[in-house]
């Protein structure tokens, strides 16, 4: 009998082994796949107010919160554009890049946000425009292979205009170096990529051949609040109304509903509320949002125009029920 179940335990080790092997080699597939994606000709601009803008969206978008190193280094607008001095920007203090580990997470893995400046340890200085294109847009890397962790579904939608915007104020930080670790999938994170719909390589679900989906006009209107809100539905799902995040850290908590559906706290607010809950992190039920849950301290970037457009969104949508992602 001893002799059996030492058999049957040999047996199931060695099909945990090759089931591992498995996981590891099929997720190693994917982690090394290489996307052709033909070069997108993007306009980067260079005057005041397109870098100006640029800014705005590198910081209400979030870019901001995960390429700057806590929000503590800062340096003069005439120090981080003294390479283009001829820009003559405003003086007032604008964020760097210079990158940092974002998050740490044995059931995920390593969320590196990269420092994008041309200094030692960043990849500044190895992108061409048409490659900043690729890497926002389309989450690859120069030579085609994908990005980890990198939230391209969000940008794939961004204008031609507001895309170039962004990447031309990318191109304007000095110099800094900061050598970080590459982005990587904890064995855990190798298995949960496993479950359907579940990835941590955003290029996967987006449509590079698709043709490119056309932004709206910019105005207090749901169609352009809907533009301004896609990196919402990475938490909020889908339909906004919230729930359990799918691949995200058991200790995350659920999103909230964002629709006028049951288990929502928007229908009790007015515009007003919204955007003062934006701009402060406390609902006008006196809660305070955890920042590193719900990022308002980018979203409070957007100007007042911009959050009435995502409210006027908000209020267009389908009521549903909560977690009906």
């Amino acid at each position: 009998m001893k002799r059996f179940l030492k058999w049957v335990g040999g047996i199931l080790s060695l099909l945990m082994l090759l089931g591992a092997a498995g996981i590891y080699f099929s997720s190693g597939k994917r982690l090394n796949r290489v996307y052709e994606i033909p070069d997108e000709a993007v306009a980067i601009p260079t005057d005041v107010e397109s870098v100006q803008y640029g800014r705005h969206i590198f910081q209400f978008r979030g870019c901001e919160a995960c390429h700057s190193a806590g929000g503590s280094s800062y340096v003069s607008t005439d120090e981080q554009f003294g390479m283009q001095a001829h820009l003559n920007l405003p003086s007032q203090d604008v964020p760097l890049m210079e990158g940092n580990v974002y998050m740490d997470d044995p059931a995920v893995g390593k969320v590196v946000a990269s420092n994008l400046t041309a200094g030692k340890g960043g990849v500044g200085g190895g992108y061409t425009d048409a490659g900043w294109v690729k890497a926002i847009r389309h989450g690859v890397r120069m030579d085609g292979t994908p990005l980890l962790f990198m939230p391209s579904t969000e940008f794939y939608y961004l204008s031609d205009e507001d895309l170039g915007a962004v990447i031309a104020y990318i191109q304007s930080a000095p110099p800094m170096d900061n050598v970080l670790p590459p982005s990587s999938v904890s064995p855990i994170g190798r298995l949960v990529m496993m479950v359907p719909g579940i990835t941590f390589i955003p290029a996967e679900l987006i449509p590079h051949d698709a043709p490119r989906p056309s932004a709206p006009q910019a105005g207090i209107t749901p169609e352009y609040g809907g533009y301004l809100t896609h990196s919402c539905k990475v938490c909020h799902g889908l339909t906004m109304s919230g729930g359990r995040i799918p691949g995200f850290p058991a200790s995350w908590p659920p999103a909230p509903n964002l629709t006028w559906g049951g288990g929502s706290a928007l229908p009790a607010w007015d515009e007003q509320g919204f955007i003062n809950t934006i701009r402060t992190g406390e609902t006008p039920n006196g809660v305070m949002l955890r920042r590193e849950y719900m990022p308002w301290t980018s979203y409070r970037h957007m100007s007042d125009d911009e959050l009435r457009a995502v409210w006027v969104y908000l209020q267009s949508l389908p009521p549903m029920e909560y977690g009906n992602r």
